[in-house]
């Protein structure tokens, strides 16, 4: 099917017209329809999974004039390739599992909430798929709205707090990736590029000065969203103040915008300005993961510690992917796969203990073992695969990460990131022990329900993935490699020709030129080399 990729990403927008004539009374039908959407969204997906062909291309692509207003030109342009594949296919994944949490988390305006849920996926849709630089301007600010109104109206007590924090923050950070986009257009219409298509701005050569400005422009829009340290004093705010769904799609899916960003758009337009800026990325990338896990053990809130989890996982995925090689980007790109399952599992089963205890304090909680047997078991699996244990996906990320960062000029910063795996598993496990273990000894904590058949329905999918991805990431990684290969090769290449060293040769030879080649790279024996290290391969 030719028109795959909108249909998939507008489905929701129909489901919004929907909801619009049905009563804003009728809860269950609203709630039901919205399911229902989804639901048809994630099946319409899986046809493109199906039908993608393992290779570096763009696939699916569809291109057509949009806007023409003097010397701007913007196209429908989008696709897929394997970097883009499993993002989507995660957004479609995650979505019907936001909206069933939702049939007793949610009561007031229902409705508006179920349009909001719509909106935001196909905001999100849009922007994994876009390959024109101003479609995809659009669907990121696209993604904002939504989530702010599900922040601000349906959060906790301090959601007007939270939800203008995160407007502020996302905002500036976009405003700054829209002059840079505005520049980069002009000078691509210097090199006789007409429009914003992303592929041909790959190939744009800008002199350095030019690329650091603009990869900074770039590069703290996504820092911010990831989040980054210290951009991060957003996402505990809005983690906390969210709802149960909201806090699913914005650890599952809204945080790999910003990793995802930087993958598609700031390595690849501006590959040297990325080389010279890795040590200090990595650098804020360890300090992340060791900061905020430190600050997760001291967290009173199970919500908040999750919410602090998050930015030491997305600090692992920046490390991975400015190793700029094989095994690192794709431990990266499997990272935020397994982040979005296993952090938005963990969310999950935080919102269920809140619909019945109403407090999310670690120290209101003990025993529950004894009272939710099925809830214990869910929840250690999970744990587990937050951890990195072997066996789950989790692991199989964290490995290639610290694998392809040895290899590569981060080899220290990996050392010290290594003891935030360690780390993970003290406050996770720690607080798994003081909610599940102990003694039942609160009256209100031994009155409560297990799991229902609707939280279990949540959570299935969830844990069949974490064996899956776990036990077997072939397929998952497979899909990816190619498109890996080659934006390390091109990263690697881009960089090397950027640092050309003249040799002095005898007259009338033909000068030799001599790569000098970026500290802890291989370089490749010619331009168009594609053979990157593969991760299956023994070293």
């Amino acid at each position: 099917m030719s028109n795959v990729l909108s249909l998939t990403t507008f489905l929701p927008i129909l489901g919004v017209l929907l909801l619009l004539f049905i009563p804003k009374d009728s809860k269950g039908v609203l709630r039901n329809v919205t399911l229902a959407v989804t639901l048809v969204t994630f099946l319409v997906s899986l046809t493109i999974l199906s039908g993608f062909q393992t290779n570096a291309e763009f696939q699916f692509i569809e291109n057509m004039p949009w806007i023409a207003a003097g010397p701007f030109v913007m196209r429908y342009n989008i696709g897929i390739d394997g970097i883009s594949l499993w993002l989507v296919i995660l957004t479609t994944f995650i979505m019907p599992i936001a909206v069933l949490s939702t049939y007793t988390a949610v009561e007031e305006k229902v409705k508006e909430y179920m349009i909001c849920l719509l909106l935001l996926e196909t905001g999100m849709l849009g922007a994994f798929i876009s390959l024109d630089l101003f479609l995809f301007y659009i669907f990121w600010e696209v993604m904002l709205i939504p989530m702010y109104f599900m922040i601000g109206i349906w959060g906790g007590k301090n959601k007007i707090y939270a939800a203008v924090k995160f407007f502020i923050y996302t905002m500036v950070g976009s405003l700054l990736m829209l002059v840079a986009l505005i520049f980069l257009y002009f000078k691509g219409l210097e090199a006789g590029i007409t429009d914003f298509g992303l592929l041909q701005f790959f190939s744009l050569k800008l002199d350095m000065a030019t690329q650091i400005w603009l990869f900074l422009a770039f590069a703290f829009a996504f820092a911010i969203k990831v989040p980054m340290f210290p951009l991060h004093t957003w996402l505990p705010d809005a983690h906390t103040e969210a709802p149960t769904a909201g806090s699913v799609i914005l650890a599952a899916v809204l945080l790999k915008m910003g990793t995802y960003g930087y993958v598609r758009f700031a390595i690849p337009l501006f590959p040297d300005a990325a080389h010279k800026f890795a040590p200090m990325i990595a650098t804020l990338a360890v300090i992340g993961i060791i900061y905020a896990a430190l600050v997760a053990m001291v967290q009173e809130d199970v919500k908040k510690l999750v919410a602090y989890s998050s930015v030491a996982h997305l600090g692992f995925v920046m490390l991975g992917v400015f190793a700029f090689n094989v095994e690192g980007i794709s431990g990266g790109m499997l990272q935020m796969l397994n982040h979005g399952v296993s952090t938005g599992a963990l969310f999950l089963i935080v919102g269920f203990i809140y619909e019945r205890r109403h407090t999310r304090l670690i120290t209101d909680f003990g025993g529950l073992s004894k009272q939710m047997p099925v809830f214990a078991t869910i929840f250690m699996i999970v744990t587990f695969s937050s951890i990195g244990l072997p066996g789950t996906n989790g692991f199989v990320g964290e490995f290639l990460i610290l694998i392809g960062a040895f290899e590569s000029q981060l080899r220290w910063w990996t050392v010290i990131a290594t003891s935030g795996v360690i780390l993970s598993a003290v406050y996770m496990l720690w607080v798994f022990q003081r909610v599940m273990f102990g003694e039942l000894d609160n009256p209100k904590n031994q009155k409560l329900a297990d799991l229902n058949v609707r939280e279990i329905a949540i959570m299935v999918p969830l844990i069949v993935m974490i064996f899956f991805m776990g036990l077997y990431p072939k397929p998952f990684i497979d899909r990816m490699d190619p498109a890996i290969r080659k934006l390390a090769a091109q990263v690697r290449v881009t960089s090397v020709n950027a640092q050309v060293l003249p040799v002095e040769t005898p007259a009338g030879t033909p000068a030799l030129e001599i790569p000098s080649g970026h500290p802890g790279m291989s370089t490749p024996s010619s331009p168009s080399s594609d053979k990157a290290v593969n991760p299956h391969e023994t070293k």
